[in-house]
């Protein structure tokens, strides 16, 4: 390319310092929008899972804030008449049995909330029609507690009100709810640890006319809180690479330039002189960029568009002089360059499915052919697979689209272009692998996260767990070929779960099998073992000497790395001070590949994956965002905060995969 411009929107949400500020219930604005309206959970043909319970309070005073407000009030009636209608349908096929049965005494509370309010809805919707006029949907919500938008300062002194008033007015027609002059506090949790309230201290103006702490404090009850507190810009690419693009003092925005000569020179930044440049320079090659990324242009959507068209020309001024030099009579060659260019951006990066094999009764393995993704490729890094709504398949009027689901790569093949991905049938959208068909276009977005470290020389500990297993033996090979001796233990609930063992014995120079319970693995190398029990239950056998020779004993461990279900990472993490602290005596580094839920997957952007950490020694709480970094310390990750934020969706979860079983019953599709 001749030129690249960044224009790659807002970066990393601002997670505020409040008590609790992770707990389920608790979303970034972010993350509920891109669900909202990217993975279409707002359609009522989608199978796409956005659990919102009222009260909801909305915590920013920005534009964001302000449509995140209106479009929570605005979704509430659409999800609850949805669940009304399709659990009504699944009752009358299944049974109530068979549907309340999936859920423990937490969800059944949600699930009754939910169809009550349905109920309501259903009811207003036919007294409308019977009285010609639109139904009152907002009224409901309100005798429901509404949705509340809470700024810290006053509403004249907010982002949106500077920037745009109208849209705070519509607002307020629309039946939100202003509460200014409020500073969050504290997440108050409910006997389940979901979030019930927010705890707030007012703030009032002091005698400098400033606001300040009035050591007042007002609590809000709050179902859901949505935080649209601000967002950084978009530097992900000098993370990733850094002293490719130098950083402004504060390293928050690139620094910005002009161009003058060929040559870089430094801009002041202001509204006359912005600099759309970066720091960037290769054979008289720039970058440029825009937007949320520029500090003169960043906060809203119509500064975005104005950076592109006060940039716009400087960027066609870089190539004045080529410009002026070419010649119409070659304008047949140019056409077909840019035809060429087109043709080989189409075959590198679109995605189209090669073939979908089942390798366990749930597990399902989706190959594809991807050139630029499996070429970018190293071991540990996932994709983001989905599937287009326009190709889903139709039933019953419901599109079977699935939602964006991360899947990390087994294998590729660079020369053909292939990528396997690997699928454990959980829910919905995982189950949806197996419709996929051959030829069939598809989203393969990566490769994204971070390549696992590989050191030299190490003693190696692998735990898989599971669907683990099919991440661990690419990463198990990077290990072996870097000269590492890797010692893997293989955990199953049962031997029918075992796939790809070819591979999984290449990778490895010594494997203990095992299987929660029934008949052991049998081993196919004199050096393997098999056992019956859990992962830790094996690897204390190992440490004791219970399993015949062994690789290197576990205090001459340089490295840990557990892949798996959250639990069985977890055990891993526990045992390790526990049952088997005798054996890992020596310091290692322990990780573990944290499954954080997640949405975008673009590094910092929605925060649907933020991952809460503790400082064992210190108890300091931080957050990463596990899209961005998977593999983390395994003992400050806290497990709890992961299970929890994990079940964030389990009531609609529930639903739409049972929903699909409704569908199959009444519809015969092709799958494998």
């Amino acid at each position: 390319f001749d030129h690249i411009a960044i224009a790659a929107g807002a970066g990393r949400p601002t997670v505020v310092e409040m008590k609790n500020n992770l707990i389920p219930g608790i979303r970034k604005a972010s993350d509920f929008l891109m669900a909202l309206q990217l993975t279409g959970a707002y359609k009522k043909f989608t199978v796409a899972n956005l659990q919102l319970r009222l009260p909801c309070v909305v915590i920013g005073g920005g534009l964001t804030g302000i449509d995140t407000a209106t479009e929570a009030l605005a979704y509430y009636p659409i999800q609850v008449l949805k669940i009304l209608e399709r659990y009504e349908a699944m009752v009358s096929e299944f049974g109530d049995d068979r549907v309340w049965g999936m859920y423990n005494e937490e969800e059944k509370e949600v699930l009754k909330e939910y169809l009550d309010h349905g109920r309501r809805c259903r009811e207003e919707k036919k007294l409308a029609e019977e009285a010609g006029r639109l139904p009152d949907f907002v009224s409901l919500c309100k005798k429901w507690g509404g949705v509340s938008l809470v700024y810290r300062k006053r509403l004249q002194d907010s982002p949106a009100y500077r920037s745009n008033h109208e849209e705070i007015i519509k607002a307020l027609e629309e039946g939100i709810t202003y509460v200014e002059c409020l500073d969050p506090r504290e997440a108050v949790p409910d006997s389940h640890g979901w979030v019930s309230a927010v705890r707030f201290e007012k703030l009032a103006p002091s005698e400098d006319g400033k606001l300040r702490e009035a050591g007042e404090f007002v609590t809000l009850p709050a179902k859901t809180v949505l935080v649209a507190a601000g967002t950084t810009p978009n530097i992900i690419y000098e993370k990733e690479h850094p002293g490719t693009l130098e950083l402004d003092e504060k390293r928050r925005f690139f620094k910005g330039y002009n161009v003058a000569d060929g040559k870089l020179i430094q801009a002041s930044q202001t509204r006359e002189d912005p600099g759309f440049f970066t720091s960037y320079e290769n054979n008289g090659r720039f970058i440029s960029y825009y937007g949320d990324n520029h500090p003169i242009y960043a906060g809203n959507v119509v500064k975005a568009v104005a950076s592109a068209k006060d940039g716009a020309p400087r960027v066609v001024a870089l190539f004045a002089k080529e410009i002026a030099r070419l010649d119409p009579k070659d304008q047949p060659v140019r056409d077909t360059s840019w035809r060429k260019l087109r043709e080989l951006l189409d075959d590198r990066l679109k995605v189209t499915v090669q073939d979908v094999k089942r390798l366990t009764p749930n597990i399902v393995e989706v190959v594809v052919r991807a050139p630029m993704q499996a070429g970018q490729f190293r071991p540990g890094q996932f994709y983001r697979l989905q599937n287009y709504e326009t190709s889903s398949l139709l039933l019953n009027g419901t599109k079977l689209q699935m939602e964006g689901i991360a899947l990390t790569g087994a294998w590729v093949d660079k020369e053909k272009g292939l990528l396997s991905m690997i699928a454990l049938e959980l829910g919905l959208s995982s189950r949806l692998c197996a419709f996929l068909r051959k030829g069939e276009e598809v989203v393969a977005m990566g490769p994204t996260g971070s390549p696992s470290e590989i050191g030299r020389g190490e003693n190696v500990v692998l735990f898989g767990g599971g669907l683990g297993n099919a991440v661990l033996f690419s990463i198990a090979r990077a290990m072996k070929d870097a000269g590492n001796k890797v010692l893997y233990f293989a955990g199953y609930k049962k031997p029918i779960d075992l796939f790809h063992r070819d591979d999984i014995e290449a990778a490895c120079d010594k494997i203990i099998w095992s299987v929660d319970a029934g008949e052991p693995i049998q081993p196919r190398r004199p050096q393997d073992r098999s056992f019956v029990g859990n992962i830790v239950q094996a690897c204390l056998a190992y440490a004791r000497g219970e399993l015949g020779d062994i690789l290197f004993p576990l205090h001459c461990t340089h490295r840990v790395l557990a892949i798996g279900s959250d639990r069985m990472m977890a055990a891993v993490k526990q045992a390790r001070y526990g049952v088997l602290s005798e054996y890992f005596s020596h310091p290692h580094v322990a990780l573990a590949s944290i499954n954080s839920p997640m949405q975008c997957m673009m590094k910092e952007v929605c925060a649907q994956c933020l991952q809460k950490h503790v400082d064992p020694e210190t108890g300091k709480t931080t957050f990463v965002f596990s899209c961005f970094n998977q593999d983390q310390k395994m003992d400050v990750v806290d497990w709890k905060n992961l299970n929890d934020r994990l079940r964030q969706n389990t009531v609609q979860e529930k639903l739409s995969n049972l929903w699909l079983d409704y569908l199959l019953a009444h519809h015969q599709v092709e799958r494998v």
